[in-house]
Protein backbone atom coordinates (compact mmCIF):
# COMPACT_ATOMS: atom_id res chain seq x y z
CA UNK A 1 0.00 0.00 0.00
CA UNK A 2 2.76 2.46 0.95
CA UNK A 3 4.75 1.64 -2.21
CA UNK A 4 1.69 2.13 -4.37
CA UNK A 5 0.98 5.50 -2.74
CA UNK A 6 4.59 6.61 -3.22
CA UNK A 7 4.46 5.55 -6.87
CA UNK A 8 1.26 7.52 -7.52
CA UNK A 9 2.65 10.62 -5.81
CA UNK A 10 5.83 10.34 -7.85
CA UNK A 11 3.86 10.05 -11.14
CA UNK A 12 1.36 12.78 -10.38
CA UNK A 13 3.66 15.35 -8.72
CA UNK A 14 7.33 14.81 -9.49
CA UNK A 15 6.89 13.94 -13.17
CA UNK A 16 4.46 16.80 -13.74
CA UNK A 17 6.76 19.17 -11.84
CA UNK A 18 9.64 18.21 -14.11
CA UNK A 19 7.52 19.03 -17.17
CA UNK A 20 6.86 22.51 -15.77
CA UNK A 21 10.53 23.49 -15.37
CA UNK A 22 11.22 24.60 -18.96
CA UNK A 23 8.02 26.66 -19.13
CA UNK A 24 7.88 30.41 -18.49
CA UNK A 25 6.03 32.05 -15.57
CA UNK A 26 3.49 33.68 -17.90
CA UNK A 27 2.57 30.31 -19.36
CA UNK A 28 2.18 28.80 -15.91
CA UNK A 29 0.03 31.71 -14.73
CA UNK A 30 -2.20 31.40 -17.79
CA UNK A 31 -2.64 27.66 -17.17
CA UNK A 32 -3.54 28.31 -13.52
CA UNK A 33 -6.26 30.77 -14.60
CA UNK A 34 -7.67 28.25 -17.10
CA UNK A 35 -7.64 25.46 -14.51
CA UNK A 36 -9.39 27.66 -11.94
CA UNK A 37 -12.10 28.47 -14.43
CA UNK A 38 -12.54 24.78 -15.30
CA UNK A 39 -12.86 23.92 -11.61
CA UNK A 40 -15.49 26.61 -11.19
CA UNK A 41 -17.46 25.19 -14.16
CA UNK A 42 -17.23 21.64 -12.78
CA UNK A 43 -18.46 22.75 -9.37
CA UNK A 44 -21.68 23.95 -10.99
CA UNK A 45 -22.47 20.39 -12.17
CA UNK A 46 -20.96 18.23 -9.41
CA UNK A 47 -21.86 19.10 -5.81
CA UNK A 48 -19.69 16.47 -4.15
CA UNK A 49 -17.13 14.67 -6.34
CA UNK A 50 -15.98 11.19 -5.39
CA UNK A 51 -12.33 11.04 -4.39
CA UNK A 52 -10.25 7.90 -4.14
CA UNK A 53 -7.92 7.23 -1.22
CA UNK A 54 -4.95 8.24 -3.39
CA UNK A 55 -6.58 11.60 -4.23
CA UNK A 56 -7.20 12.25 -0.54
CA UNK A 57 -3.59 11.42 0.34
CA UNK A 58 -2.18 13.77 -2.31
CA UNK A 59 -4.51 16.64 -1.36
CA UNK A 60 -3.71 16.16 2.31
CA UNK A 61 0.03 16.25 1.59
CA UNK A 62 -0.12 19.37 -0.63
CA UNK A 63 -2.63 21.31 1.47
CA UNK A 64 0.06 22.12 4.04
CA UNK A 65 2.16 24.00 1.45
CA UNK A 66 -0.73 26.23 0.30
CA UNK A 67 -1.54 29.56 1.94
CA UNK A 68 -4.52 29.58 4.30
CA UNK A 69 -6.49 31.91 2.03
CA UNK A 70 -6.22 29.45 -0.86
CA UNK A 71 -7.03 26.34 1.20
CA UNK A 72 -10.51 27.63 1.99
CA UNK A 73 -11.52 27.57 -1.69
CA UNK A 74 -10.20 24.14 -2.67
CA UNK A 75 -12.08 20.81 -2.94
CA UNK A 76 -10.32 19.63 0.20
CA UNK A 77 -10.92 22.39 2.74
CA UNK A 78 -9.46 22.25 6.28
CA UNK A 79 -12.82 20.93 7.53
CA UNK A 80 -12.68 18.20 4.89
CA UNK A 81 -9.19 17.18 6.00
CA UNK A 82 -10.32 16.99 9.64
CA UNK A 83 -13.31 14.83 8.68
CA UNK A 84 -11.04 12.43 6.75
CA UNK A 85 -8.79 12.21 9.78
CA UNK A 86 -11.71 11.39 12.08
CA UNK A 87 -12.84 8.60 9.71
CA UNK A 88 -9.33 7.12 9.74
CA UNK A 89 -9.28 7.14 13.54
CA UNK A 90 -12.75 5.53 13.72
CA UNK A 91 -11.75 2.77 11.29
CA UNK A 92 -8.48 2.14 13.12
CA UNK A 93 -10.04 1.88 16.61
CA UNK A 94 -13.17 -0.03 15.72
CA UNK A 95 -13.86 -2.80 18.26
CA UNK A 96 -15.83 -5.96 17.46
CA UNK A 97 -19.57 -5.53 18.04
CA UNK A 98 -20.74 -7.34 21.11
CA UNK A 99 -24.43 -8.05 21.34
CA UNK A 100 -25.89 -7.34 24.75
CA UNK A 101 -28.99 -8.80 26.34
CA UNK A 102 -30.47 -12.27 26.17
CA UNK A 103 -29.16 -14.80 23.66
CA UNK A 104 -31.13 -15.29 20.45
CA UNK A 105 -33.79 -17.98 20.26
CA UNK A 106 -32.72 -21.23 18.67
CA UNK A 107 -33.68 -21.19 14.94
CA UNK A 108 -35.15 -24.67 15.33
CA UNK A 109 -37.52 -23.39 18.02
CA UNK A 110 -38.40 -20.36 15.87
CA UNK A 111 -39.31 -22.62 12.96
CA UNK A 112 -41.35 -24.84 15.29
CA UNK A 113 -43.30 -21.85 16.64
CA UNK A 114 -44.13 -20.68 13.12
CA UNK A 115 -45.16 -24.20 12.14
CA UNK A 116 -47.52 -24.53 15.12
CA UNK A 117 -49.06 -21.13 14.37
CA UNK A 118 -49.66 -21.92 10.69
CA UNK A 119 -51.04 -25.42 11.28
CA UNK A 120 -53.26 -24.27 14.18
CA UNK A 121 -54.70 -20.85 13.31
CA UNK A 122 -56.87 -20.80 16.46
CA UNK A 123 -54.00 -21.31 18.89
CA UNK A 124 -53.00 -18.26 20.90
CA UNK A 125 -49.60 -17.41 22.34
CA UNK A 126 -50.18 -19.27 25.61
CA UNK A 127 -51.56 -22.33 23.82
CA UNK A 128 -48.43 -22.47 21.66
CA UNK A 129 -46.31 -21.90 24.75
CA UNK A 130 -47.96 -24.86 26.48
CA UNK A 131 -47.39 -27.10 23.47
CA UNK A 132 -43.72 -26.09 23.37
CA UNK A 133 -43.39 -26.85 27.07
CA UNK A 134 -44.85 -30.28 26.41
CA UNK A 135 -42.13 -30.75 23.76
CA UNK A 136 -39.37 -29.67 26.14
CA UNK A 137 -38.88 -26.01 25.09
CA UNK A 138 -39.18 -23.15 27.60
CA UNK A 139 -40.25 -20.02 25.67
CA UNK A 140 -42.08 -16.98 27.05
CA UNK A 141 -45.30 -15.65 25.59
CA UNK A 142 -43.64 -12.35 24.68
CA UNK A 143 -40.98 -14.19 22.69
CA UNK A 144 -43.65 -16.16 20.81
CA UNK A 145 -45.54 -12.95 20.04
CA UNK A 146 -42.37 -11.29 18.75
CA UNK A 147 -41.46 -14.29 16.56
CA UNK A 148 -44.95 -14.49 15.05
CA UNK A 149 -45.05 -10.73 14.46
CA UNK A 150 -41.72 -10.92 12.64
CA UNK A 151 -43.16 -13.70 10.47
CA UNK A 152 -46.33 -11.63 9.86
CA UNK A 153 -48.50 -14.07 11.78
CA UNK A 154 -50.90 -12.19 13.99
CA UNK A 155 -52.75 -13.28 17.11
CA UNK A 156 -55.39 -16.01 17.10
CA UNK A 157 -57.55 -16.55 15.18
CA UNK A 158 -55.23 -16.09 12.20
CA UNK A 159 -58.08 -16.86 9.77
CA UNK A 160 -61.57 -15.45 9.94
CA UNK A 161 -63.29 -18.79 9.38
CA UNK A 162 -62.57 -22.38 8.46
CA UNK A 163 -61.52 -22.95 4.88
CA UNK A 164 -63.23 -25.41 2.54
CA UNK A 165 -59.93 -27.27 2.27
CA UNK A 166 -59.83 -27.75 6.04
CA UNK A 167 -63.39 -29.05 6.05
CA UNK A 168 -62.62 -31.61 3.35
CA UNK A 169 -59.45 -32.73 5.11
CA UNK A 170 -61.27 -33.19 8.41
CA UNK A 171 -64.28 -35.01 6.89
CA UNK A 172 -62.60 -36.84 3.99
CA UNK A 173 -63.34 -40.32 5.33
CA UNK A 174 -67.09 -39.59 5.49
CA UNK A 175 -67.47 -37.55 2.28
CA UNK A 176 -68.58 -38.45 -1.24
CA UNK A 177 -68.12 -36.28 -4.34
CA UNK A 178 -70.08 -36.69 -7.59
CA UNK A 179 -70.02 -35.10 -11.02
CA UNK A 180 -70.50 -35.65 -14.75
CA UNK A 181 -68.04 -35.64 -17.62
CA UNK A 182 -68.68 -36.02 -21.33
CA UNK A 183 -67.20 -38.23 -24.04
CA UNK A 184 -67.79 -37.73 -27.78
CA UNK A 185 -68.09 -40.85 -29.94
CA UNK A 186 -66.80 -41.31 -33.49
CA UNK A 187 -70.28 -40.38 -34.76
CA UNK A 188 -70.08 -37.08 -32.80
CA UNK A 189 -72.66 -38.26 -30.29
CA UNK A 190 -72.10 -36.90 -26.81
CA UNK A 191 -72.35 -39.31 -23.89
CA UNK A 192 -72.57 -38.34 -20.22
CA UNK A 193 -70.73 -40.32 -17.53
CA UNK A 194 -72.00 -40.06 -13.95
CA UNK A 195 -69.57 -41.08 -11.21
CA UNK A 196 -69.01 -40.79 -7.45
CA UNK A 197 -65.64 -40.61 -5.62
CA UNK A 198 -65.05 -41.64 -2.02
CA UNK A 199 -62.87 -38.72 -0.93
CA UNK A 200 -61.11 -40.58 1.89
CA UNK A 201 -59.95 -43.59 -0.15
CA UNK A 202 -60.26 -42.10 -3.69
CA UNK A 203 -62.33 -45.14 -4.65
CA UNK A 204 -64.37 -44.40 -7.81
CA UNK A 205 -67.87 -45.65 -8.66
CA UNK A 206 -68.95 -45.19 -12.30
CA UNK A 207 -72.72 -45.24 -11.89
CA UNK A 208 -73.91 -44.96 -15.47
CA UNK A 209 -73.47 -43.79 -19.05
CA UNK A 210 -76.28 -42.18 -21.05
CA UNK A 211 -76.89 -39.74 -23.86
CA UNK A 212 -79.93 -38.11 -22.20
CA UNK A 213 -79.41 -37.65 -18.47
CA UNK A 214 -82.42 -36.30 -16.59
CA UNK A 215 -83.45 -35.96 -12.98
CA UNK A 216 -85.17 -39.34 -12.77
CA UNK A 217 -82.18 -41.17 -14.25
CA UNK A 218 -79.74 -39.45 -11.88
CA UNK A 219 -81.90 -40.22 -8.84
CA UNK A 220 -82.06 -43.90 -9.85
CA UNK A 221 -78.27 -44.04 -10.10
CA UNK A 222 -78.10 -42.63 -6.57
CA UNK A 223 -80.35 -45.47 -5.32
CA UNK A 224 -78.12 -47.99 -7.08
CA UNK A 225 -75.06 -46.52 -5.37
CA UNK A 226 -76.57 -46.83 -1.89
CA UNK A 227 -77.62 -50.40 -2.68
CA UNK A 228 -74.05 -51.24 -3.71
CA UNK A 229 -72.57 -49.65 -0.59
CA UNK A 230 -74.94 -51.59 1.70
CA UNK A 231 -73.75 -51.22 5.29
CA UNK A 232 -70.89 -48.92 4.26
CA UNK A 233 -73.43 -46.22 3.37
CA UNK A 234 -73.84 -45.46 7.09
CA UNK A 235 -70.19 -44.32 7.28
CA UNK A 236 -70.77 -41.35 4.93
CA UNK A 237 -72.18 -38.06 6.16
CA UNK A 238 -71.76 -35.61 3.25
CA UNK A 239 -72.09 -35.55 -0.54
CA UNK A 240 -70.50 -32.74 -2.59
CA UNK A 241 -72.12 -31.80 -5.89
CA UNK A 242 -72.34 -28.81 -8.20
CA UNK A 243 -75.48 -26.87 -9.13
CA UNK A 244 -76.26 -28.78 -12.31
CA UNK A 245 -79.99 -28.88 -13.13
CA UNK A 246 -79.77 -32.68 -13.44
CA UNK A 247 -79.44 -32.88 -9.64
CA UNK A 248 -83.09 -32.47 -8.64
CA UNK A 249 -84.76 -32.54 -5.24
CA UNK A 250 -85.48 -36.26 -5.62
CA UNK A 251 -81.73 -36.86 -5.95
CA UNK A 252 -81.07 -35.03 -2.68
CA UNK A 253 -83.89 -36.89 -0.94
CA UNK A 254 -82.32 -40.25 -1.79
CA UNK A 255 -79.21 -39.38 0.22
CA UNK A 256 -81.11 -37.51 2.92
CA UNK A 257 -83.05 -40.72 3.60
CA UNK A 258 -79.77 -42.38 4.62
CA UNK A 259 -78.60 -39.43 6.73
CA UNK A 260 -76.21 -37.98 4.12
CA UNK A 261 -76.17 -34.18 3.78
CA UNK A 262 -75.92 -32.82 0.24
CA UNK A 263 -73.47 -29.87 -0.01
CA UNK A 264 -73.75 -27.60 -3.05
CA UNK A 265 -70.56 -25.88 -4.17
CA UNK A 266 -70.67 -22.15 -5.09
CA UNK A 267 -71.53 -21.27 -8.72
CA UNK A 268 -68.63 -21.48 -11.17
CA UNK A 269 -66.29 -22.91 -8.55
CA UNK A 270 -64.98 -26.25 -9.86
CA UNK A 271 -62.11 -26.20 -7.37
CA UNK A 272 -64.63 -26.69 -4.57
CA UNK A 273 -65.24 -30.15 -6.05
CA UNK A 274 -61.55 -30.74 -6.69
CA UNK A 275 -61.48 -34.50 -6.01
CA UNK A 276 -64.11 -35.25 -8.63
CA UNK A 277 -62.53 -32.84 -11.13
CA UNK A 278 -59.13 -34.45 -10.61
CA UNK A 279 -60.50 -37.90 -11.42
CA UNK A 280 -62.05 -36.51 -14.61
CA UNK A 281 -58.64 -35.28 -15.72
CA UNK A 282 -57.02 -38.64 -14.89
CA UNK A 283 -59.68 -40.63 -16.75
CA UNK A 284 -59.43 -38.39 -19.80
CA UNK A 285 -55.64 -38.34 -19.91
CA UNK A 286 -55.10 -42.05 -19.36
CA UNK A 287 -58.17 -43.53 -21.06
CA UNK A 288 -60.90 -41.75 -23.01
CA UNK A 289 -58.70 -39.20 -24.82
CA UNK A 290 -56.53 -42.05 -26.15
CA UNK A 291 -59.33 -44.20 -27.56
CA UNK A 292 -62.04 -43.92 -30.20
CA UNK A 293 -65.40 -44.56 -28.54
CA UNK A 294 -68.04 -46.13 -30.80
CA UNK A 295 -71.10 -46.05 -28.53
CA UNK A 296 -72.59 -46.41 -25.08
CA UNK A 297 -71.84 -50.10 -24.76
CA UNK A 298 -68.22 -49.59 -25.80
CA UNK A 299 -67.79 -46.71 -23.34
CA UNK A 300 -69.27 -48.75 -20.46
CA UNK A 301 -66.85 -51.61 -21.20
CA UNK A 302 -63.84 -49.26 -21.39
CA UNK A 303 -64.73 -47.41 -18.18
CA UNK A 304 -65.45 -50.65 -16.30
CA UNK A 305 -62.00 -52.00 -17.16
CA UNK A 306 -60.24 -48.73 -16.46
CA UNK A 307 -62.07 -48.17 -13.15
CA UNK A 308 -61.12 -51.66 -12.01
CA UNK A 309 -57.47 -50.86 -12.80
CA UNK A 310 -57.73 -47.46 -11.03
CA UNK A 311 -59.28 -48.86 -7.86
CA UNK A 312 -57.25 -52.06 -7.63
CA UNK A 313 -53.79 -51.33 -9.03
CA UNK A 314 -53.03 -47.69 -9.88
CA UNK A 315 -50.91 -46.02 -7.14
CA UNK A 316 -52.09 -42.73 -5.68
CA UNK A 317 -49.72 -40.11 -4.23
CA UNK A 318 -52.10 -38.99 -1.47
CA UNK A 319 -52.34 -42.62 -0.31
CA UNK A 320 -48.61 -43.19 -0.08
CA UNK A 321 -48.41 -44.64 -3.62
CA UNK A 322 -51.00 -47.29 -2.82
CA UNK A 323 -54.15 -48.00 -4.85
CA UNK A 324 -57.54 -46.99 -3.40
CA UNK A 325 -58.60 -50.63 -2.85
CA UNK A 326 -55.42 -51.85 -1.17
CA UNK A 327 -55.99 -54.85 1.08
CA UNK A 328 -52.26 -55.62 1.48
CA UNK A 329 -51.33 -52.94 4.04
CA UNK A 330 -48.07 -54.67 4.98
CA UNK A 331 -46.00 -55.45 1.92
CA UNK A 332 -43.34 -58.09 2.54
CA UNK A 333 -40.23 -57.58 0.35
CA UNK A 334 -39.55 -60.64 -1.75
CA UNK A 335 -36.38 -61.62 -3.61
CA UNK A 336 -36.15 -60.39 -7.15
CA UNK A 337 -37.82 -62.77 -9.58
CA UNK A 338 -39.54 -62.80 -12.92
CA UNK A 339 -42.00 -59.97 -13.47
CA UNK A 340 -45.08 -60.44 -15.62
CA UNK A 341 -46.88 -57.71 -17.54
CA UNK A 342 -50.66 -57.60 -17.79
CA UNK A 343 -52.15 -55.39 -20.50
CA UNK A 344 -55.26 -53.32 -19.81
CA UNK A 345 -57.48 -51.96 -22.63
CA UNK A 346 -55.54 -53.85 -25.31
CA UNK A 347 -52.16 -52.57 -24.17
CA UNK A 348 -53.15 -48.95 -23.49
CA UNK A 349 -52.23 -49.43 -19.81
CA UNK A 350 -49.78 -51.95 -18.30
CA UNK A 351 -49.86 -53.67 -14.93
CA UNK A 352 -46.91 -55.56 -13.46
CA UNK A 353 -46.84 -58.36 -10.91
CA UNK A 354 -44.54 -61.14 -9.79
CA UNK A 355 -44.86 -64.46 -11.60
CA UNK A 356 -46.39 -67.16 -9.45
Amino acid sequence: MAFRLFYMIFCRIVVRWLTLLPRSDASKTLEILVLRHEVAVLRRRVDRPRLSWADRAIMSALARALPATLCAHRLATPGTLLRWHRHLIARHWTYPHRRMGRPATDPTVVALIQQLARENPRWGYERIRGELRHLGHQVSGATIRRILKRARLGPAPRRADDRWRDFLRAHAASTLACDFFTVDTVTLRRLYVFFVVEVGTRFVHVLGVTARPDGAWVAQQARNLLADLKDRAATFRSLIRDRDAKFTDSFDEVFAGDGIDVLKIPPRSPRANAFAERWVRTARTECTDRLLIFGERHLRTVLAEYTDHYNRHRPHRSLGLRPPNDDDSDVIPLPLGRIERRQILDGLINEYQRAS
